[in-house]
């Protein structure tokens, strides 16, 4: 199971190795996890307050936004966060100004921290904003949808400035113009 016991954790650090299968995740429709994710931690507790230092390493397989053909990519993230009890999280009813520390604060409820959870998160901050294949991914044709890494199409697309919709009629009118 992916999670961690905060009462069965000492205080003070403690190492945290897990060798994670991809189906013991959480799906994602972003991205499928393709290869076993390498979670090395190093876990500080301090009462109820657990703090998780490590990193994440495995590789996904994603969806070109050129191409959209499937490829996969290593990826290595480092993540630092604290966790505090839900009974400390804040109602939501009050205003409240938000600091640094508090932007890799996470919850955690009956004792228990989502281990699965925190992986999922830092796999997806890990994303880039805008997936390619390769760099020189030259896409799909936007006239028979051919993609055009792989095959040559005889399409020329033609883009017509719809502003200038209004000139064109008059052309049409008056031809001898």
């Amino acid at each position: 199971m992916l999670q961690l016991e905060v009462a069965s954790l000492r205080e003070g650090p403690a190492r945290l190795e897990r060798m994670v299968a991809p189906s013991e995740l959480p799906p994602d429709d972003d991205y499928g996890v393709v290869a076993v994710v390498a979670l090395r931690a190093t876990v500080v507790r301090e009462k109820e307050k657990v703090q998780v230092i490590g990193r994440a390493s495995t590789r996904l397989e994603l969806s070109c936004s050129r191409c959209v053909e499937p490829f996969v990519v290593p990826v290595d993230t480092e993540f630092d966060l604290r966790y505090l009890p839900i009974s400390q999280a804040p109602s939501g009813e009050e205003e409240i100004e938000i600091g640094d520390e508090d932007i890799n604060t996470a919850f955690y409820s009956d004792g228990i921290i989502d281990l699965g959870a925190l992986l999922r998160e830092q796999l997806n901050l890990s994303l880039p904003m805008k997936p390619l294949c390769r760099e020189d991914c030259l896409g799909l044709c936007p006239e028979c949808g051919a993609n055009r890494n792989t095959t040559t199409c005889e399409c020329r697309p033609q883009w017509v400035d719809p502003r200038l919709a209004a000139l064109r009629a008059l052309l049409n009118e008056n031809p001898d113009a």
